[in-house]
């Protein structure tokens, strides 16, 4: 079925697709690492988007990492991403978009974790699309690393 866009999402119309690509990333505390990803973000006719992120080693195909959520419009012309990570951690965060490029800031307690997730304490996605193409990079700060680029990468719309 396909739905009319709710008018609420206008101003990120631009993240919808499907997208496919490749990143690399580390950390202080870990080695640099490569990976190949497909991030979905769809709408369903109602005022969010939902998120489903996917990455996969280039070498073996073993999985890497997950995210599920949803990108909600919020007041003022802001936006709220919303996820949920296998690592323990469910990252709350603003932002508002502009053009075709969108940063998303967690502020105080905007990422909760459980008694076994990861010391992750604030993250920082920023979020660009020219044409088809998707760009990215997140900063990610722990309990004992400041904010630091933790990932990075380039997509393409298949859809």
């Amino acid at each position: 079925m396909d739905l009319p866009l709710h008018p609420d999402l206008g101003s990120l119309a631009f993240l919808l697709g499907i997208w496919r690509g490749s990143g690399g990333g580390g950390y202080p505390t870990i080695g640099s690492f490569a990976y190949d990803e497909e991030i979905r973000i769809e709408h369903v006719g109602d005022t969010y988007l939902t998120y489903l992120q996917r990455a996969w080693s280039p070498d073996d195909g073993g999985a890497i990492h997950l995210e599920r959520g949803f990108i909600r419009p919020g007041e003022n012309g802001e936006a709220e991403l919303t996820l949920a990570h296998p690592l323990g951690l469910v990252e709350v965060a603003h932002g508002r978009p502009e053009g075709t490029s969108v940063t998303f800031h967690t502020q105080d307690g905007g990422v909760g974790r459980t008694h076994t997730g990861m010391d992750v304490v604030g993250m920082i996605r920023r979020y660009r699309v020219e044409a088809d193409t998707l760009a990215y990079d997140i900063d990610m700060a722990t309990e004992r690393t400041p904010m630091t680029r933790h990932l990075e990468a380039t997509l393409w719309r298949r859809s």
